[in-house]
């Protein structure tokens, strides 16, 4: 077996590694990035719909365009990537176990390892579909890939699961390859997708949504027949009489994204309540030299947020490669959801030695107008923030000057309507 020594592995070569790898390497260390797939890019190459890169680049760029500028990075600057291979172990002293097609299997020993693994898709299992099991039958990513890369199309009569915005995007993009979508229906009271994307993939082309409806039935034998929906109560229970059915041959299922985080675990990583390594205000775990960026780290709406991330995990990961990493304070913050908030990243601040400006990333549970954000510590709001409104598609990403006298040992952040605490 191969034995190959190196300053900073990434894991993972989609939008989040390659801007880790870029930003490490500007550091003059040795970086290597390992891809399972036979191209760099990750999720980026299939989704040839414009609206990236407004933040980043300020241009609007597709999905293939936005990874190719990275991608275009990579040349000149001796950043070894490794295609067609994937890491089937991982330890607490950065030691990678990958199996690669030409090398076979290859133990990788790294100073500092950035994780950038991505998330998958839920499944019709996942959230216990009933029904018969036929053909036709797809996560609405899949579907994606197979129409944008593989040339493929799935169904003409379709019927969609979940306002995500992958399924929203693909109502769109099965209408304008000639695909009739019947509705999308969302179990939720509100669109669980951009608000940008309700409106150019759906209302723009007539698609009905049913907000508070659930899939109660799938029919077919060898392929999808019909679906039948119906309207959910406030505890999703499908409310009698309420049933609508749909002839249909396809089914997507747009209904969350989780963290990829096998190999995370295997490093005995701590995982937190969004399903991500649970991480401190340098992208660092709790294992020191393991670092996360992306979305193995938390589910973004936009990409841009993903490369600055990455930038940032990869400018930490050379420092601690290079025994340069910041200082800790020896006091760990410990950083709370509170009101209205489903999680919060950074998940502890082990910094704070002296005055310092920590952003902070987190989402709201439910859709609020004319809303507070407060940053509690002591019991007392050291920053607020007002809003007009806040929705849980949209990560709220807030930067807060910390002074170490007015911290105590948590800080919590709660969304409350103007005029709260």
């Amino acid at each position: 077996m191969e034995t190959v020594n190196v300053d900073v592995a990434i894991i993972g070569g989609g939008p989040a590694g390659l801007a880790a790898a870029i930003s490490a390497r500007k550091s003059n260390v040795s970086v290597m990035i390992l891809e399972r797939d036979i191209e760099l890019g990750g999720i980026l190459q299939q989704c040839i719909h414009n609206g990236f890169g407004l933040k980043y680049f300020k241009e609007e760029l597709t999905g293939p365009e936005y990874a190719q500028r990275f991608i275009n990075m990579l040349e000149g600057t001796g950043i070894q990537v490794l295609l067609q291979t994937m890491v089937i172990d991982l330890n607490e002293n950065k030691e990678i176990i990958a199996i690669n097609r030409k090398k076979g299997m290859m133990q990788i020993k790294a100073k500092a390892v950035i994780l950038a693994m991505g998330c998958r898709e839920r499944t019709r299992g996942a959230i216990n579909t009933p029904g018969s099991r036929p053909a036709g039958v797809y996560p609405a990513g899949l579907a994606q890939r197979l129409m944008n890369m593989e040339g493929y199309q799935v169904g003409n009569r379709v019927v969609i699961l979940g306002s995500g915005d992958i399924g929203m995007i693909m109502a769109r993009r099965m209408t304008l390859e000639g695909a009739k979508v019947l509705c999308v229906s969302e179990i939720l009271p509100y669109a669980s997708g951009l608000v940008r994307n309700q409106v150019q993939c759906l209302e723009d082309y007539g698609i009905p949504l049913y907000l508070k409806h659930t899939i109660t039935s799938i029919e077919g034998e060898e392929r999808v027949k019909a679906v039948t929906i119906a309207e959910v109560d406030e505890n999703w229970y499908p409310i009698p009489g309420t049933d609508k059915r749909f002839e249909c041959d396809t089914v997507l299922f747009s209904v969350g994204l989780i963290p990829e985080n096998e190999i995370s675990q295997k490093a005995k990583v701590q995982i937190s309540r969004n399903g991500g390594p649970a991480v401190n205000e340098f992208s660092e775990t709790n294992v020191p030299g393991i670092f996360a960026c992306g979305n193995v780290l938390q589910v973004h709406d936009l990409v841009d947020w993903v490369t600055l991330e990455g930038e940032k995990a990869g400018e930490n990961a050379a420092a601690y490669a290079q025994g340069k990493q910041p200082k800790k304070s020896g006091k760990k913050v410990k950083v709370i959801a509170g009101e209205n908030v489903s999680y919060v990243k950074p998940d502890v601040i082990e910094g704070l030695a002296e005055e310092q400006e920590v952003q902070f990333s987190f989402r709201p549970r439910k859709p609020t107008e004319n809303v507070q954000i407060n940053f509690i510590s002591k019991d007392v709001a050291i920053n607020k923030r007002k809003k007009k409104f806040v929705i849980p598609s949209e990560m709220e990403i807030i930067k807060v000057k910390l002074k170490p006298a007015e911290v105590g040992d948590d800080i919590k952040i709660e969304i409350v309507m103007q005029g709260g605490s």
